[in-house]
């Protein structure tokens, strides 16, 4: 049996433990290859919703194919979250800033086709991410011309500073999308919730899929759900809406098999200022004769 290493440091934002681990026996690897089995089996049916041609290098060579598996919830949510992030990219002037918090393989930065001047922040498992840029490179996967992409270690003790020092400016809009990211209890993820608050620039977009099980009430209850979403959220400057898979599968003319899911699908706008809209108006108000008291 592996043994996990974990590291009790409260430094803010250390979001992720420390794993020393086999790669068969890494769960991150795991689920990250698992997801990427699920776009590699979308890709190549007969009507997909998306096209993924990088997945299959993630994919052991003698996964079992099923193409006519009913449609999964992680596909609907993968399609949705590729519409909103294109959408939303589209209708921003100038730079775009795109930050994608996932499991490492993420395969985004190479499959959609960005407008110019997209910069793509990728947060993830370090282990995980070299592995998948490896694999990626071997198979000539490039990011769109005139789109820049980057890599921020979930494992680094503060990610605002990380993100900052990568070229992440908080006074600029920027789209947030969290899918696949190991969120291991409910305070990492307040922990996530409050950094992309205090990076993301009043109006900005910050969408995705949870698991579940991070709602206190029972998920079976939308209303409840959505009101523990609701005041979640608020606390940290969002306005959020939960959506509801069957919703967007109805709207891509598919359906999918009814049943208990274990994600929750959501996207939110930030009605506060940045951490970097704020300090660029303090100084503003000193350069005016505002003093602070």
């Amino acid at each position: 049996m592996s043994k996990l290493n974990c590291n009790n440091n409260r430094t803010r934002n250390a979001w992720l433990f420390k794993a020393q681990l086999n790669d068969e026996n890494d769960p991150l690897l795991r689920s990250a290859i698992h997801s990427a089995s699920l776009r590699f089996q979308e890709t190549h049916k007969r009507e997909p919703l998306f096209a993924d041609p990088y997945a299959g290098c993630f994919v052991p060579p003698h996964t079992r194919m099923d193409l006519e598996n009913p449609l999964k919830h992680y596909c609907i949510a993968t399609k949705f979250i590729d519409d909103k992030l294109l959408r939303t990219a589209n209708h921003m002037d100038g730079l775009k800033q795109v930050v994608i918090l996932s499991d490492g393989m993420d395969t985004r930065p190479y499959r959609l086709n960005w407008p110019s001047s997209t910069i793509i922040f990728d947060i993830s498992p370090d282990r995980v991410f070299q592995k998948a840029a490896q694999k990626l490179k071997g198979v000539g996967a490039k990011v769109p011309r005139n789109c820049l992409y980057l890599h921020v270690p979930l494992e680094s003790t503060d990610i605002q500073q990380a993100l900052r020092a990568t070229g992440f400016n908080g006074n600029r809009p920027s789209i947030w999308a969290i899918q696949g990211l190991p969120v291991m209890t409910l305070a990492r993820f307040e922990e996530i919730l409050s950094t992309v608050s205090g990076m993301a620039m009043k109006g900005s977009v910050f969408l995705g899929e949870l698991p579940a099980w991070l709602a206190e009430t029972e998920f079976g209850s939308k209303s409840s759900t959505g009101e523990w979403m609701g005041n979640l959220f608020m606390s940290n400057g969002f306005k959020v809406e939960m959506v509801r898979y069957n919703d967007v599968a109805k709207s891509l003319g598919k359906a999918v098999k009814p049943g208990e899911h274990k994600n929750i699908l959501f996207v939110s706008e930030q009605l506060r200022f940045s951490n970097a809209q704020m300090e660029t108006r303090r100084a503003e108000m000193q350069e005016e004769g505002f003093e602070e008291h």
